[in-house]
């Protein structure tokens, strides 16, 4: 069985949408002209061309694709023939589905040709209020008439990998979060210092949100502390090494003096917030911790334990990339900051304003000259 890759051809001129092997013409061409000369000739190349490329093709296929006889016109094979049929017969059926390919193909190219457009490369821990953005940049009315284009392009990861990300030029923004006024010596500072460096990386303020943990409809098992997950040995859910969110529950459990090792379902895991409540939904876990927009969506009941701020940071150097420029503007906008406070749990925070990261993360302590 051979397999097909697609290939497809940026042009200023307007043409039929085709996905079609080049192969095809050549065959077409001798096939009508009878001669791999006046094939060669009708489609603009060489004989030594068209020649070289089917003898290329009849190794790659295994099989002969034309029939040369001293004093005959050249013929297709059965092989080549029916190779001919199977594009007409593909090219009839698909056609409608080969223009709408096309079509979105040049509506997401749009964007590169158009001046009034950004593009935001973004690698964030996963977060609800980042894909309400997403949205809102594309489809608000108000916002899309008066101010440029915006395209968030969002690779959701944890907070680790996010800022590595963005270390290593894979991204221009990073998301990811800590609990409001991170203490010296936290398990935040520990995990996110080493990555962060001041005069290099700057915050643009985002949001507060409340975690807190995500029981099923009722809070059956009566849970509002972690204390109470481990005394009663509820099966709890946990994300994943490396998300923000694993972090903020080591923290807590480092402040309520429990122990990872012995807390129930530490080592269980979820990929996101909305995986936690699925699970807990579907009867498969009893808690998590998570955000409360993701347990309202899955009909959960949710206790508050913290409030944490989420932070967006990118180099320095691209404050002022036209792309930052346009996302600060729009998270400064009423009509976004509105949009973010109905989402529950979630407020605005210092929304589009550039902040040092010694004044949002405490954990460098430099010495005062003089």
């Amino acid at each position: 069985m051979h397999r097909l890759q697609f290939h497809y051809t940026l042009s200023r001129q307007s043409s039929p949408a085709l996905v079609r092997n080049p192969l095809i013409d050549l065959l077409q061409a001798v096939s009508i002209h009878g001669s791999i000369s006046a094939g060669a000739r009708a489609l603009g190349l060489s004989y030594r061309h068209v020649w070289g490329e089917l003898k290329r093709w009849e190794q790659e296929l295994g099989n002969d694709l034309l029939i040369w006889e001293k004093g005959q016109s050249a013929r297709l094979t059965e092989f080549g023939s029916k190779l001919m049929w199977a594009e007409g017969q593909a090219q009839a059926r698909l056609a409608p589905q080969i223009e709408a390919l096309r079509s979105e193909l040049e509506r997401a190219f749009a964007v590169a040709f158009d001046s009034q457009a950004h593009v935001v490369t973004l690698y964030a821990s996963h977060d609800h209020a980042l894909g309400a953005l997403r949205e809102f940049a594309l489809n608000s009315e108000a916002w899309s008439a008066a101010h440029s284009r915006l395209h968030l392009d969002i690779r959701f990861s944890g907070s680790v990998d996010a800022i590595r990300a963005l270390n290593e030029g894979r991204c221009v923004l990073a998301g990811f979060h800590t609990l409001q006024n991170p203490q010296q010596g936290s398990v935040a500072e520990k995990i996110y210092k080493p990555l962060l460096k001041t005069g290099l990386h700057k915050i643009i303020g985002f949001a507060t949100r409340t975690q807190g943990l995500m029981v099923a409809a009722g809070n059956p098992l009566h849970l509002r502390t972690l204390q109470d997950v481990q005394n009663c040995g509820a099966r709890f859910v946990n994300r994943p090494l490396g998300a923000g969110t694993r972090v903020v529950l080591d923290e807590l459990l480092a402040q309520s003096d429990l122990s990872a090792a012995q807390f129930p379902g530490y080592v269980h895991t979820e990929p996101s917030h909305t995986a936690v409540a699925h699970a807990i939904a579907a009867g498969t876990a009893d808690v998590g911790l998570g955000i409360e927009v993701a347990a309202r969506a899955h009909g959960l009941d949710f206790v508050p334990l913290v409030e944490e701020s989420y932070h967006l940071v990118c180099l320095k150097s691209a404050l002022d990339d036209p792309a930052i420029v346009a996302l600060m503007l729009l998270l400064k906008s009423p009509a976004w900051q509105a949009r973010l406070s109905s989402l529950p749990g979630y407020a605005a925070w210092q929304s589009g304003e550039v902040q040092s990261l010694r004044r949002v993360l405490p954990w460098w302590d430099f010495p005062r000259k003089g």
